[in-house]
């Protein structure tokens, strides 16, 4: 078991403001003026729905990853995890039911967290090793599992998750919101989250205190496995069809989204209201490279380059401590 001062120090960085994030909320208030300076429509009603249903998947993931990375971790396989899932909805809604395919998907996102949670807590295999190796298999299993053919939807409410409406907004980003609320409260007022921070910080710390590492980070990549798939099905159900050849960017937008919005790449800091952060700053980015029709490459070489300016500034600032 924890020991009481090994969480109470902990808790707090769930709330901890560096100058970074002033920073970027500043750059990213330019980034809004600038957009609509750019693009007279950005601020309209319609484009907002745009950007919120479009980032709602990855908004989901990024979640997941925040978990994964404040423990000292992050998964490349999410993608991969994620199109299966997508697969796996599609074609099991148009044989047994919405409710079982979504069941069946949301187990096979945790199926896969806890397979790359178990190979880097327990066998200790490097966490790039593990989940880059794990993405490769279970991008090739979800080809095989869909013989490279897409399922196209049958049914009308498989389209609920994201095209449906509730209110002012698609169910989809619904599910991002709650989705960003229950990690933010588990991560800010639950024991597990101070755990998540504790093992980031410190693991030989963590493990000495009588924390369980092992359980921690496992339940950490079960998490971003089960929200990969989340995503995963509501891509699809917007889409309409479930295929195995989407989410190849999806790792690097979802670390680009978590590291943006100032989680560190070391583990022990980070909060999910950071991360909102770094999903509204990437999807204003990219709502505005589309509307001014910048070419795809360039858009991957800025996002690139946005990542690596954001682990810089968290080596900085780590290195001024």
């Amino acid at each position: 078991m924890a020991s009481t001062d090994t969480l109470k120090t902990s808790a707090p960085r769930a709330f901890r403001f560096d100058p970074a994030q002033l920073g970027l909320i500043g750059a990213f208030i330019l980034l809004v003026v600038l957009a609509q300076w750019f693009h007279p429509g950005f601020l309209t009603w319609s484009n907002i729905r745009l950007i919120l249903i479009q980032n709602a998947p990855l908004g989901i993931i990024a979640v997941g990853m925040t978990f994964v990375m404040i423990a000292g971790g992050f998964d490349l396989s999410v993608g991969a995890t994620y199109a299966f899932a997508a697969t796996m909805f599609a074609k099991v809604a148009n044989s047994g039911g919405l409710v079982l395919a979504g069941v069946e998907a949301l187990v096979l996102g945790l199926a896969c967290g806890l397979i790359n949670g178990v190979l880097v807590a327990v066998f200790r295999v490097n966490a790039f090793v593990a989940t880059l190796g794990t993405a490769s298999i279970f991008a090739g299993t979800a080809y095989v599992y869909s013989n490279s053919q897409p399922f196209v939807a049958s049914d009308r409410s498989f389209f609920f998750l994201g095209q449906g409406t509730w209110g002012p907004l698609p169910v989809g980003v619904w599910i991002l919101l709650a989705v960003v609320v229950i990690g933010g409260l588990v991560l800010s007022r639950t024991i597990f989250g101070q755990a998540i921070y504790a093992v980031g910080g410190n693991e030989t710390a963590a493990r000495l205190s009588g924390m369980r590492v092992g359980a921690v980070r496992i339940a950490a990549f079960a998490a971003v496995g089960v929200l990969s798939a989340l995503a995963g099905m509501i891509q699809a159900s917007r889409l309409g069809v479930g295929q195995a050849d989407i989410g190849g960017t999806m790792p690097l937008d979802a670390i680009a989204v978590v590291v943006i919005g100032g989680t560190s790449l070391f583990g022990g800091e980070g909060a999910i209201w950071r991360t909102v952060l770094g999903l509204l700053f990437v999807g204003v980015i990219t709502n505005l490279f589309y509307s001014l029709a910048v070419d795809s490459n360039i858009q991957l070489i800025a996002k690139g380059a946005l990542v690596i300016a954001a682990v810089w500034i968290d080596v900085w600032l780590r290195s001024r401590r």
